[in-house]
């Protein structure tokens, strides 16, 4: 599934109409999709009010398309928000209402208007589409609040919930807030942006007749996880594979007190096919982790007296990240401390292999973030939204405001892949290519499912999959396994560990 902004979608729409396809066509097959799923819900829940609030443009012309299909089962009435139809092809559908469909203008009728908004079972928000920009007048956010007080209303919104803006997600005052949301053709950057996607409910992606050649041609802003997965299937494995052309993968984790980080890593990698796991990790946390998990090999390290590895264990690290690992992890629970943070410096720049860093490798090369740079080392980043203010200086408000833009702008800026993590996380690669992931769910939210996650991407990575690939794949079969586990479990119950062992059905 492609997401693509609005300059996009006019393109699309216009070279489907280049291509044989009239705009009225698209206006009907937009109402009737959207007709379709709202006269499913009235029969369901037996919903006897209907009001459909319609604009001045198109977008209010599938308003109208919709009020006409489902006059013959309810009581339909449409609100004009903006007085007549302002484009040839709303007014059209405006005039082939029957007459069994009452129309309110909300100018001259407002307290009537009111009314309607608050007696309805269902609303639909037809008025603002992907040109919408800025904020609500004030006349607009009142009506879109009375909206929202409707609590026992179902809401629909149309392609997408007034007062967003399409492209940025970005919500000024106020917005519609739908418990279904239509988009046509293809998902907006505003579905999958949060908090706008918060505001839009269930969201489905309809099909209202443009060629598949048109949207295939198409550029578009990101890309799906589960398309590219689908498109890129894992390359089988020789009957003669062994340990040795199956990767090896080198864990730099864990100090005294953060045991159960590295371990958790260490099961994701080995469960998503790495030939042979090098743990190395303070020599503390080695019996704890050796009494646990037997499969990798372990590489006792000096530690400092706080239980983190100690730096003059550089040479040796660097020695088996070159020469021992077709990939290295630098992360989990290594601790913060002046020690740390010159150890993962000199390991990032002298590092050749790819390398996966996470939190805190990440906040360890915060201070001296142009060392990305200079590294030659490809490499894979995966921070969440705290880990990725401290990269940039900024808040963490700054970052989920603009996820799509930060990501994309530091991917490209440092060369890295990055994957920044969250509801709906994004994947930006250098060459400015983002990937969204549209599965998972808030019960992964707990402490060690980003060990989780580190481990995915490390493993594929020295199993030779590019950084992109890498990334995207541990993103897509991260998220299936908290969904599996949250069917199994409840989103409240799941745990990490639980994350992993689905992983043995998953692939």
């Amino acid at each position: 599934m492609i997401v693509a902004d609005s300059n996009t979608m006019r393109g699309i729409e216009s070279a489907a109409v280049n291509s044989g396809v009239s705009l009225e066509e698209l206006m009907e097959k937009a109402g009737t999709e959207t007709a379709a799923l709202a006269a499913k819900l009235i029969a369901e829940k037996k919903l006897q009010q209907v009001c459909v609030l319609c604009g001045a443009g198109n977008n209010g012309g599938d308003g109208f398309v919709i009020a006409r299909l489902l006059s013959d089962m309810t009581h339909v009435t449409v609100i004009l928000t903006a007085g007549e139809p302002g484009t040839e092809l709303s007014r059209k559908n405006f005039d082939l209402l029957p007459q069994n469909v009452r129309v309110c203008y909300y100018g001259n009728q407002y307290y009537e208007c009111i009314g309607l908004v608050r007696e309805a079972d269902m609303l639909i928000d037809a008025i603002y589409g992907i040109g919408f920009h800025g904020m609500l007048q004030a006349d607009m956010a009142d009506l879109i609040g009375f909206c929202n007080e409707n609590t026992h209303a179902v809401k629909i919104a149309v392609d997408l919930p007034s007062g967003i803006e399409c492209d940025t997600g970005r919500i000024e005052n106020d917005c519609f807030t739908a418990d279904y949301t239509v988009s046509f053709t293809a998902l907006k950057p505003l579905h999958v942006l949060y908090p706008a996607a918060d505001r839009c409910g269930t969201i489905s992606v309809a099909d209202v007749g443009i060629p598949d050649s048109v949207v295939k041609s198409a550029p578009f802003m990101m890309l799906s996880t589960d398309s590219y997965v689908a498109a890129h299937p894992f390359a089988p494995r020789k009957k003669s594979a062994h340990k040795g052309t199956n990767g090896t993968l080198l864990s730099i984790c864990g100090s005294y007190g953060m045991a159960g980080a590295a371990m958790l890593s260490a099961e994701a990698a080995l469960r998503c096919g790495i030939g042979l796991l090098k743990m190395a990790v303070p020599e503390s946390i080695y019996p704890i982790m050796a009494g646990r998990l037997p499969e990798p090999v372990y590489i006792p390290l000096a530690q400092s007296k706080d239980g983190i590895i100690d730096i003059d264990e550089y040479a040796r690290l660097m020695q088996l990240i070159n020469q021992g690992a077709n990939a290295a992890l630098i992360r989990c629970g290594l601790g913060l401390t002046g020690n740390t943070k010159s150890l993962v410096a000199l390991l990032v720049d002298g590092a050749r292999m790819p390398l996966v860093l996470d939190a805190d490798g990440i906040n360890a090369i915060s201070v001296n973030i142009n060392i990305l740079k200079r590294s030659a080392a490809p490499k894979i980043l995966t921070p969440h939204p705290g880990e990725m203010a401290r990269l940039l200086g900024v808040d963490v408000q700054t970052v989920q405001t603009d996820r799509y833009h930060i990501a994309r702008n530091f991917a490209m800026e440092y060369g890295v892949v990055l994957i920044l993590k969250g509801a709906n996380t994004l994947i930006a690669t250098p060459e400015g290519r983002v990937y969204v992931n549209l599965n998972g769910n808030e019960g992964m939210g707990k402490g060690g499912s980003g060990d989780m996650l580190a481990g995915m991407a490390a493993s594929f990575l020295a199993q030779g999959m590019s950084p992109e690939e890498a990334a995207v794949y541990a993103v897509y079969y991260h998220g299936l396994a908290g969904d599996r586990c949250a069917e199994q479990y409840s989103k409240r119950a799941m745990l990490p560990s639980d994350m992993i062992a689905a992983l043995k059905t998953i692939f």
